[in-house]
């Protein structure tokens, strides 16, 4: 566990509590180590002895080395088994703690949302200490929200659920080879339902080991060709499994992948050939002869095609496109990750373990970018911080002659149209970053004031996740992306699209405008530990989907000519 997940667990533990009705102060104990881990600047393998920190007592010390070493903790396991499972999910309504969902525990019988309901419905609910009829009134609206399911969910919520039916199909025996299709694939922004193809020579064996995958809640049809079960998660996920012959793997793969489009277009080319397309292959018109492929490149081929990335299988003008070679960004060509964070701000490693994940990957730079200094809640380095981290930075750059560290950060734009460091600070810096974090609420004139007054300083180099929103969640304050591009031209600033897949801000169309422009962009996993590192693939996922081009990111270009851009504006 990192040192964030082990926080997390803290609070977790504590609220536990809360709900047994332990007494105030054990509680507090939890909560205390959480915060006295929070608030240390180092990562859990620098701090060494968990007691030694002022607010860890000897037994929440335990709980910390117990999830350290194993990643689970024992006592959390017992507290889960005394308290019934359907009472922490009410922490999610409005105005439920744990003191509070205990008294509806020990008063009214609560153990879930069902039982909430009805005790709301009756008007027990107001009648109890600290509680009322505004927010008996709340908790039932929220319950009626929370039991819709939204027709399309956000593709960072299904990309969690097909990360955990990958690891749960490669233990199939009789699974050959299986790839995601449909939607996800194309990585839409929302996505109703999710879609794989298996390949396998034993399709009544793979439908029994899919219907006993862990999280299956029901199943919706049994078959030799389509097995569709639902999986209970926080929503109910239906995925359709295609089985078929491997030799029908690829054409399967790309029926079930384009949009209907896409397939149309690609159907309407068969014919013209004398051909037609199923997912079983190619049958010759004259002949009746199928024929298949190894792969999705060779189907393509057999039309005289480019392979056509998933992402762009939207049936517009990638047929026409890819009739010649198109080069579009790939992994091989990133070379630095330039937007992350570390245990000097809300990160969870240190800035060497950073840079080693980052070595890992074969990247050549970084930027290291923390929250600045009115960014209280993400701990923001103060000016004095930021000078003491640029001498940790210089002693790791010392240390290797593989990787460069750039020493920068991620400034925030003030409410007020100020920047949160004075160009003094900026000017010592390798790379700044200027973000919003707040106020997302202004109007758009006042938004792009603030906007323009990061654009126009000249030692901003990027701005980060340029709109704000989170995809499903937030749809981010009034900006005109339009306008945003166009002084971005102006003041030779980068623009970024930021690939963790809550955010993929900027969206294609944007994107695709920037580039046509000649806007800098650069796509960063805005990490807070290492395992967001591994965004990147999501981000470049995102980045063909606007036809992105290596040249156009800045990721991409090495050391020295990155150097250049960044120093744009030295007189």
């Amino acid at each position: 566990m990192n040192k964030k997940d082990i926080v997390k667990t803290l609070e977790t533990i504590a609220v536990y509590l809360e709900i047994k009705g332990e007494n105030s102060f054990k509680v507090s104990a939890y909560r205390k180590a959480a915060q006295a881990l929070e608030t240390d600047e180092r990562s859990m393998a620098e701090i060494g002895n968990v007691a030694e920190l002022k607010g860890i007592g000897k037994a929440t010390a335990e709980v910390i080395d117990e999830l350290a070493e194993t990643g689970g903790s024992s006592l959390l396991e017992e507290l889960k088994k005394e308290i019934p499972d359907g009472l922490i999910p009410l922490l999610g309504l409005p105005g439920l703690g744990g003191k509070k969902i205990a008294r509806l525990y020990d008063e009214l019988g609560v153990t879930d949302v069902d039982s909430l309901e009805k005790a709301c419905r009756s008007h027990r609910v107001q009648g109890l200490e600290g509680f009322g009829k505004k927010t008996e009134d709340k908790i039932l609206t929220a319950i009626e929200e929370a039991g819709t399911r939204p027709e399309r969910l956000p593709v960072a919520f299904m990309l969690a659920v097909a990360d955990d039916i990958d690891r749960q199909l490669v233990e199939i025996p009789a699974v050959e080879r299986f790839s995601r299709a449909g939607s996800l694939r194309r990585l839409a922004e929302t996505v109703k339902d999710l879609d794989y193809v298996i390949a396998t020579t034993a399709p009544l064996e793979t439908a029994e080991a899919l219907f006993e995958l862990n999280g299956v809640s029901g199943i919706v049809n049994k078959g030799e060709t389509k097995v569709t079960v639902e999986f209970a998660y926080n929503y109910t996920v239906q995925a359709d499994f295609r089985l078929v012959e491997p030799e029908a793997f690829a054409t399967a793969l790309h029926h079930f992948t384009g949009s209907s489009d896409h397939n149309v277009r690609m159907r309407q080319l068969a014919k013209e050939r004398g051909e037609k397309i199923s997912e079983y292959g190619i049958e010759v018109a004259e002949t009746g002869e199928v024929r298949t492929f190894e792969d999705e490149a060779s189907f393509f081929g057999h039309f005289g095609l480019n392979e056509i990335p998933p992402e762009l299988r939207k049936g517009e003008e990638e047929l026409d496109a890819f009739r010649e070679e198109v080069r579009l960004i790939e992994t091989a060509d990133v070379k630095a990750d330039l937007h992350m964070h570390s245990t000097w701000s809300d990160g969870s490693h240190t800035i060497e373990e950073m840079a080693e994940a980052a070595r890992a990957k074969g990247y050549s730079h970084i930027a290291i970018t923390d929250h600045s200094k009115s960014l209280v809640v993400a701990k923001g380095l103060s000016e004095d911080k930021l000078a003491r981290q640029r001498e940790e930075i210089d002693r790791l750059n010392d240390k290797y002659g593989d990787l460069t560290i750039l020493a920068g950060v991620e400034m925030d734009i003030l409410a007020n149209g100020m920047l949160d460091y004075s160009d003094e600070i900026l000017a010592e810096l390798d790379f700044v970053i200027a973000s919003i974090h707040s106020a997302f609420s202004q109007d758009r004139s006042v938004i792009m004031h603030r906007l323009k007054a990061a654009l126009e300083n000249p030692h901003v180099d990027l701005i980060a996740h340029p709109t704000g929103r989170l995809i499903g969640r937030r749809k981010g304050y009034d900006v005109d992306v339009k306008a945003l591009i166009e002084m971005a031209k102006e003041t030779g600033t980068a623009l970024e699209l930021n690939a963790n897949p809550n955010r993929l801000d900027l969206s294609a169309e944007w994107l695709r405008m920037a580039q046509e422009m000649g806007v800098p962009l650069s796509i960063n996993t805005d990490a807070h530990y290492m395992k967001n590192l591994d965004y990147m693939p999501i981000g470049l996922s995102a980045a063909k989907k606007a036809w992105i081009r290596p040249e156009s990111v800045i990721n991409t270009w090495t050391l020295p000519k990155l150097r250049q851009f960044l120093n744009r504006n030295d007189s």
